[in-house]
């Protein structure tokens, strides 16, 4: 039975793994702007740790208990294990580009630095002290690295994308208010069963089935849930979005608005950014709601995407 279940996970964990790295090329290549280069990175990292660090310690005490002694299993599988962090490293820093991105920031050289150095450093301690044996357990060692380390690089990703650059949000509000809290909600439900685990194999496929799940969110959310919006770039040269224009006879300072809407800027930051006053703001939204008969901003958005697809 147990066999069968680790057999049905591993399925579930690739057919997840392409899902999400299938997605993120999708959007990288659609949407045709460069934060979603980091997120398919991001996949491309976590998943390889995913097998590597984590399936690979399950096939090492599966298939080779039989052959070699109890501690030299011990001693391969955490060599494997640490061997696979600088792939979750990396993971982390493409979530925290992607996070950054999506809220209008550049992230600088330095802070890659910064962060590399600092990671790669507590990795090295951590492999001294399991290399001269001055822990008990390296396994909880790596464990509690993990949760720790995960915990407060998911929450950081959060708060990016909670907290973005005013008016440069790449976007929508609505997408942001999703996304920023359920990243933290799933970085800290993925870590909930290593708290428990002793051994215990359940607890060890649900950990893995959640790690998987978890990190397909993203992707996924992006894809079909999101409203994502159309950069001011992209839509001054964008075709449709000039015929939407036109068949709604919206004016010129109604498309900045339109456009500003999609990006996620509510009514004062686009005053701000237009360098216009927030009822002239107010009165134009009145005008292009009655123009393309919405009665919401997210009305106006689904229009917007819903036209640029016919």
């Amino acid at each position: 039975m147990l066999v069968i279940l680790y057999t049905l996970v591993f399925i579930i964990s690739l057919a997840l793994t392409v899902l999400g790295i299938i997605l993120s090329s999708r959007l990288r290549n659609r949407q045709k702007q460069e934060i979603f280069s980091p997120l398919l990175y991001f996949q491309v990292f976590i998943f390889t740790f995913g097998f590597y660090g984590i399936w690979g310690q399950v096939f090492i005490s599966r298939f080779l208990s039989e052959y070699i002694s109890a501690d030299l299993i011990t001693r391969v599988s955490n060599f494997a294990l640490l061997m696979g962090l600088p792939f979750l490293i990396f993971a982390w820093l493409m979530l925290i580009q992607f996070a950054a991105g999506i809220s209008g920031r550049k992230t600088r050289g330095w802070s890659i630095s910064l962060f590399l150095t600092g990671n790669f450093a507590v990795l090295f301690v951590i492999g001294y002290c399991i290399a001269e044996k001055n822990i008990g357990d390296p396994l909880h060692l790596i464990i509690y690295y993990f949760i720790l380390m995960n915990i407060i690089w998911t929450l950081l990703g959060s708060y990016l994308i909670h907290l973005p650059l005013k008016g440069r949000a790449i976007v929508h509000e609505h997408d942001r208010k999703i996304t920023s809290p359920l990243i933290s909600v799933i970085g800290a439900a993925s870590c909930i069963p290593l708290l428990f685990y002793s051994d215990q194999s359940w607890i060890a496929l649900i950990f893995i089935f959640l790690f998987f799940a978890g990190n397909t969110f993203l992707p996924v959310y992006f894809s079909y849930g999101t409203l994502v919006s159309v950069s001011p770039a992209e839509s001054e040269e964008d075709p449709s979005f000039e015929s939407f224009c036109r068949k709604y006879e919206v004016s010129p300072r109604e498309s900045d608005i339109i456009m500003e809407i999609c990006n996620g800027l509510s009514n004062k930051e686009i005053s701000e950014k237009l360098f216009i006053s927030l009822q002239t703001v107010k009165d134009h939204t009145h005008r292009i709601y009655i123009k393309t008969n919405v009665k919401s901003r997210v009305q106006l958005i689904n229009l917007v995407k819903e036209e640029g697809k016919t």
